[in-house]
């Protein structure tokens, strides 16, 4: 029998949204608007073996990411249930995690302490970090004045060498210039080779989904379209696109 890292079931996440127009009409009208539901993910079911490497494909606004930090534990499912076997998770997705007004060094810490390591643990690899994140003198500026490249460097590098047992990543291999790209492409070659770490990625590259993963989950408009071998629903992925 399969050892799952993550077992996905009937997982639904809805969205409410009030327009700004309907806000002002509540009130001056004082009546309160109904907000409008936006089924983000529709009954979405996958496992994932520990030591699985699973792409995640599917056009904008499908549900990819919404599924992802579901997985994170950043988005509370409104019906059905994610089962992390007790492995741990950490999320690589621009945009979410650091603290803007903090320094870069100040953010892996913290980042380092939310992933369930000890501030002792997270400074034992704190110069690990920085070199491999190649800021330099940046690593003590506030986040705020981060380039989206830059941004994309610390969080990998957090992730990278505070290894935990699932990683989740959210198009940050596709960030930064092209050096950075290739070392974060090696560095997760790397860290697939350890049979015993579980990694979900969302990309828009085939070359890159191809290259590392064993199997494929095709998402659109929230629902599951086709899940299995790489290359299978890759092609078929890629000829609904054309």
């Amino acid at each position: 029998m399969a050892d799952y890292a993550i077992e996905v079931k009937d997982l639904c996440i809805h969205y409410r949204g009030l327009k700004s127009y309907y806000i002002k009409k509540s009130l001056l009208s004082g009546k309160r608007e109904r907000a409008e539901i936006f089924e983000a993910v529709k009954h979405v079911s996958f496992s994932v073996q520990e030591g699985e490497i699973l792409g995640v494909v599917g056009k904008n606004g499908s549900g990819k990411s919404t599924i992802l930090n579901a997985i994170a534990g950043i988005f509370a499912p409104n019906a059905g249930s994610i089962d992390l076997h007790g492995h741990s998770v950490s999320l690589l997705s621009i945009g979410v995690g650091f603290h803007k007004e903090l320094s870069g060094r100040e953010n892996i810490l913290l980042s380092g302490m939310l992933l369930g390591f000890s501030e002792k643990q997270v400074q034992a690899r704190m110069e690990e970090i920085i070199a491999f994140s190649e800021l330099g003198e940046f690593i003590e500026a506030p986040v705020r004045t981060y380039s989206s490249g830059m941004y994309s460097k610390l969080a990998f590098s957090i992730t990278a060498i505070l290894e935990t047992d699932i990683i989740l990543i959210d198009e940050v291999l596709s960030v930064g210039d092209a050096k950075f790209r290739k070392k974060s492409y090696g560095k997760m070659k790397e860290l697939i080779d350890d049979d015993k770490r579980t990694v979900l990625i969302v990309s828009h590259s085939s070359d890159t989904l191809r290259g590392l993963c064993d199997r494929i989950l095709w998402i659109d408009k929230g629902k599951v379209v086709q899940y299995g071998d790489t290359e299978a629903v890759l092609n078929a992925y890629e000829e609904f696109m054309r």
